[in-house]
């Protein structure tokens, strides 16, 4: 009796742990990057070598209700040769209603405009180049990682919208919203999409608006992609454009070329980069990129202008793994 009882309640237990274990589909994945950057300046203190490295780690589980709604969370947790902290923390609720969103992710402005700069997979900038923002890919997301409440709709054929709303508390101090639509097509063996992006921010002392769209075409092994964004707040009003042609020499190789161009009507400021990518898969889950990028930035003279104009080049090499 007692080694029946014993190894029924093994048994049971050995059930019973399948049957949670099974409640949630549970993945861990996560990226390691070096990186050796060369910066060739007219600002002698921005030339030079430097080493850095970035890495992250992602916990995602998923489980489907028996009402059919399907619950998910994920935590991602950053580390670079600053400090590490938790990146990214936030659960959905999805269903046939859409997904809702609730805690510490990217706007929706992350999820659909299209930018040139999504082809490029390291995108460099000069550093020191004042405070001129260079718009491309997150001029639309505002609120970063904080806190925030996203609805996705459903799926229509091929468009896909949401909208996100950051509140910043009691004072209202950054309170920000983001709408994004994409619609995704084929004509002609080509693969086209179409997406834009827009988000405002409110505060107490001025009100920050932006806007991107872009179109992005695949065909065989040629991508191509083309951009506008804006940028308005106070003493400031910038516009950018953009474009980037992707071509796969083989699997293991893709070569990008890029080029983009902001300018600040308020303070006269103007920046320009053209650049080119090689990224080159050594094995499965390790990837090597280099990037070299020329740019140019002149200071401007209306109000809010930079103090110091700078143009050269930057060289990176970028070893990253992945899991």
């Amino acid at each position: 009796m007692r080694k029946l009882l014993l190894s029924t309640t093994a048994l049971a237990a050995a059930a019973t742990l399948s049957a949670n274990t099974a409640i949630a589909d549970v993945s861990i994945s996560g990226y390691y990057e070096w990186r050796y950057t060369s910066t060739s300046s007219d600002i002698t203190a921005n030339d030079g070598t430097t080493m850095t490295n970035d890495s992250e780690i992602a916990v995602k589980f998923s489980n489907k209700t028996d009402s059919g709604l399907t619950i998910g969370m994920v935590t991602e947790i950053e580390s670079d040769d600053a400090d590490s902290a938790i990146n990214e923390s936030s659960m959905s609720i999805s269903g046939g209603f859409g997904k809702l969103v609730l805690g510490g992710n990217d706007g929706v402005g992350d999820n659909y405009g299209v930018s040139s700069t999504d082809l490029p997979a390291e995108e460099i900038y000069a550093t020191g180049v004042d405070t001129l923002a260079i718009l491309n890919a997150d001029i639309s997301n505002m609120a970063g990682d904080a806190s925030k409440v996203a609805y996705h709709l459903p799926a229509m054929g091929g468009l896909t919208a949401g909208i996100s709303y950051r509140d910043s508390g009691a004072a209202g101090s950054a309170d920000s919203t983001e709408i994004g639509a994409k619609y995704g097509m084929s004509a002609g063996g080509a693969a086209i999409t179409i997406g834009g992006a827009s988000a405002t921010t409110e505060n107490s002392t001025q009100d920050i608006d932006s806007q991107v769209i872009g179109v992005k075409v695949a065909s065989g092994n040629i991508s191509a992609a083309v951009s506008q964004a804006t940028y308005e707040a106070s003493n400031t009003d910038e516009e950018s454009t953009g474009a980037s042609v992707q071509f796969k020499v083989s699997d293991a190789m893709t070569f990008t070329v890029h080029t983009a161009e902001t300018d600040d009507s308020t303070s006269n400021e103007e920046y320009s980069n053209t650049g080119a990518e090689i990224k080159y898969t050594i094995a499965s889950g390790l990837t090597a990129f280099l990037n070299v990028e020329d740019y140019d930035y002149k200071i401007g003279s209306g109000s809010g202008a930079g103090t110091t104009a700078d143009s050269g080049s930057v060289s990176k090499l970028t070893i990253k793994a992945t899991f």
